[in-house]
């Protein structure tokens, strides 16, 4: 079943289930991708996934991620993203664009006062101090983003990407108003669980009336935040029953935060009834939502064996099997695993001292093997987690003393 297409509503064809989900790969230069994207996505596309997502591109320059992240605002390094278009879609297989705002989610190095729904800091047990207290968004600086968000879409396809995917997962900004616990307003952006998804569905109508015909819309969305008070499974699915109303043609569907990192080590999110459950963190919450979901549905977490991917689109809930850190160990790994090279990829993990250290050492170890796949070396297994981390670390704070510099020079285009 790992071989069969799948046809997305649109009518683009996926040419097999393999999906490689979205990682923040970190090699943009001021917010332009690089050779070294092009060169990435040359290489995993060479590997003949039916899919890959970019990591998030920013909607705005004064809200990154981190300071190698790229964002889309107008045509001035239109062309570098078509290189990177090209690139990441010469193996046959789809590729979308992954457009976000991150609100709170920005380090305190990168923002002394990002903007969010209200204004609940980011509380991650042991990273007291990584992130600064929001301030609340105004009706306008709301709408702004909508329109920001239409605009990179629509430069995506411009660009020839296959269509774009909507960040509404993992704590960033359009999760933020969706859960309870981060959107605390009283006017028509929060309170209720229509209210709280207003933003969400403006941002898909907006993108959606710029995609033109035969472009995909995807979505990413939490199946819960994992956090009592949170966005929970029956807030996701009354959100995924209106989805087909904006026609969106892929759902991925993913959970946790900057907080509670399910999407990482799956906490909350199995049963281990049998093994494709045990490996696809959110199988359970994708069988509930095949029942209000009419378009195709991935799921991201977890997988490792090929037996437990094959079992999960045997069981029926999930029409793509979505993986992230797996690339990073074997950038062609669809092929292998299509052709019987590979049966398995168990990517390595060191608890450190802190939960926050711990998901840092993860990202950190990553981006290093991003790097050496984007220089055409073998990642390495071996790899010193503590001292990647720390190299990442050191290398990460130049690089944004470098963008913040940048940035007072070139504050970007006015809103649109």
């Amino acid at each position: 079943m790992l071989a069969t297409p799948v046809t997305l509503p649109n009518g683009l064809l996926l040419p097999n289930r393999f999906a490689k989900s979205a990682m923040e790969e970190e090699l943009g230069r001021l917010g332009a991708p690089t050779d070294a994207h092009i060169n990435l996505y040359h290489n995993w596309s060479s590997g003949n996934p039916g899919l890959l997502v970019t990591g998030n591109v920013m909607v705005d320059r004064r809200a990154m991620t981190d300071p190698g992240a790229v964002f889309l605002e107008d045509e001035s390094n239109l062309q570098q993203f078509r290189a990177w278009a090209s690139a990441g879609r010469q193996g046959g297989n789809l590729f979308l664009m992954q457009i976000n705002h991150p609100g709170r989610q920005i380090p305190k190095y990168l923002c002394e006062r990002p903007l969010a729904p209200s204004a609940v800091g980011v509380e991650v047990p042991g990273g007291r101090g990584l992130f600064n207290t929001p301030r609340p968004m105004s009706d306008e600086e709301i709408r702004e983003q909508v329109r920001r968000f239409a605009r990179t879409a629509s430069l995506a396809v411009e660009a020839g990407f296959d269509g774009v995917q909507v960040h509404a997962a993992h704590g960033y900004l359009i999760s933020q108003f969706l859960s309870p616990l981060t959107n605390r307003r009283e006017d028509r952006w929060g309170g209720s669980p229509d209210n709280r998804a207003r933003f969400l569905f403006e941002v898909l109508a907006a993108v959606r009336a710029v995609l033109p015909r035969g472009k995909a819309l995807s979505v990413k969305l939490n199946s819960a935040d994992f956090q009592s008070g949170g966005f929970a499974e029956e807030d996701a699915l009354q959100v995924i029953a209106r989805l087909a109303e904006f026609r969106v043609d892929l759902l991925e569907i993913s959970g946790g935060n900057y907080e509670s990192p399910a999407m990482m080590d799956g906490r909350g999110a199995t049963s281990g009834r049998h093994t494709a459950q045990r490996e696809g963190f959110f199988l359970e919450f994708a069988e509930k939502a095949r029942a209000v979901a009419p378009m195709p549905l991935m799921v991201t977490g977890g997988f490792r064996t090929r037996r437990g991917m094959e079992e999960a689109l045997k069981f029926g809930a999930v029409d793509v099997i979505g993986m992230a850190k797996p690339f990073c160990l074997e950038p062609l790994l669809p092929r292998k695993m299509l052709n019987g090279e590979l049966t398995e990829v168990h990517y390595p993990t060191r608890r450190l001292r802190t939960q926050a250290m711990s998901s840092l050492g993860v990202m950190a170890s990553a981006r290093t093997h991003i790097r050496r796949i984007a220089r055409n070396r073998r990642p390495d297994p071996g790899l010193n987690v503590v001292l990647n981390l720390v190299r990442d670390f050191l290398s990460t704070q130049l690089h944004a003393w470098r963008y913040r510099r940048w940035l007072r020079k070139n504050p970007g285009p006015a809103a649109p």
